[in-house]
């Protein structure tokens, strides 16, 4: 499949919206450069917004500078009933309170109406990961598996060695293009969040996966001619760019060989990388960097699953714990 990213003019052009709201998506997009997947979430927080306002308002063009406190709240509580979950219902605040701010700096309103309500308060859970006998025997099966040759294989074994290797979130790993790996270096240039880059270092292991995959991607070329998508690293047997779901069955087969019941996805694998790291004395700031967190306080949740197993640890072990 070619590269999976939405409609990057619809969020700021759709039909219907209030020209302020189209000014704000507008400047998203153009001043502060964001990616389009975060630009098509503040664009759906929006249209909900708006639904929630016309409804209110028995009004097709709702008059969003009149938004006081208490529509605020009754926004929050119509994103209840419809079943959304607090994190759902904290991103859609934080996307009204980006928009206020805006309207505030353009001085059409004096007070920030989303910053008098409170964001939901939700548990932060410990994520899932794998313990180093785990990623063993997820490395032998997806081995023995590419020991064939076939594409396919091959590949799958490069994008699990990727994703432990340097704990890059699933859109980063589907993103890359053959420009941003340097084998020789041993580098890879990552698109993450907001456009941000940064240059993680990809291990031995995964170099040497990478350049087996290298060498069935160029036969695939040979093969295949000019519908092979030359800019696209992984590719799926048709030549085009793969999908994020496609790596997600790809990993998800060879996760539940390792445990079937807990659930393990793509993202495990970038638990397990910054679990890894902190548990051999890597610094909290380094592993911050490496999986590219804007603030340091995400990073820290994988301190606590740490803290977790050494008290456990300290249970089993000491005489009088």
């Amino acid at each position: 499949m070619p590269d999976e990213s939405p409609d990057a003019a619809a969020p700021a052009e759709a039909r219907g919206r209030p020209p302020l709201v189209v000014d704000f998506l507008t400047h998203l997009e153009k001043e502060r450069d964001l990616a389009p997947n975060t630009l098509l979430a503040y664009a759906r927080d929006l249209d909900v917004f708006l639904e929630y306002l016309s409804a209110q308002g028995k009004s097709d063009t709702p008059d969003i500078l009149a938004v006081d406190r208490l529509l605020m709240r009754g926004f929050l509580g119509f994103l209840t009933r419809r079943g959304l979950g607090k994190r759902s219902i904290s991103r859609a605040l934080s996307t009204l309170r980006t928009l206020y701010r805006f309207l505030q700096r353009e001085e059409l309103i004096d007070a920030n109406p989303a910053r008098a309500v409170a964001a939901p308060k939700f548990e932060k859970y410990l994520p899932s990961w794998l313990d180093r006998g785990q990623v063993q025997r997820l490395f032998e099966a997806a081995t023995t598996r590419a020991m064939d040759g076939a594409f396919a294989d091959v590949r799958n074994l490069a994008i699990l060695e990727l994703f432990y290797s340097t704990g890059i979130r699933l859109s980063e790993l589907q993103g890359i293009n053959r420009r941003d790996l340097d084998l020789v270096s041993q580098q890879l240039k990552v698109r993450g969040k907001g456009r941000k880059e940064r240059i993680v270092p990809v291990g031995s292991h995964a170099v040497t996966a990478l350049r087996n995959y290298e060498s069935r991607r160029d036969d695939l070329s040979r093969q295949l001619g000019a519908k092979v998508d030359k800019a696209a690293w992984f590719l799926g047997r048709t030549g085009r760019r793969i999908s994020t779901r496609g790596i997600q069955v790809v990993v998800g087969k060879f996760l539940d060989q390792v445990d079937e019941d807990a659930g393990l996805s793509t993202h495990s694998l970038r638990h397990t990388f910054a679990t890894h790291l902190l548990d051999a004395g890597a610094d909290l700031r380094s592993v911050q960097e490496l999986l590219g967190h804007a603030s340091v306080s995400t990073t820290q949740i994988y301190t606590h699953t740490s803290v977790e197993r050494l008290k456990e640890a300290y249970r089993k072990a000491h005489p009088r714990a």
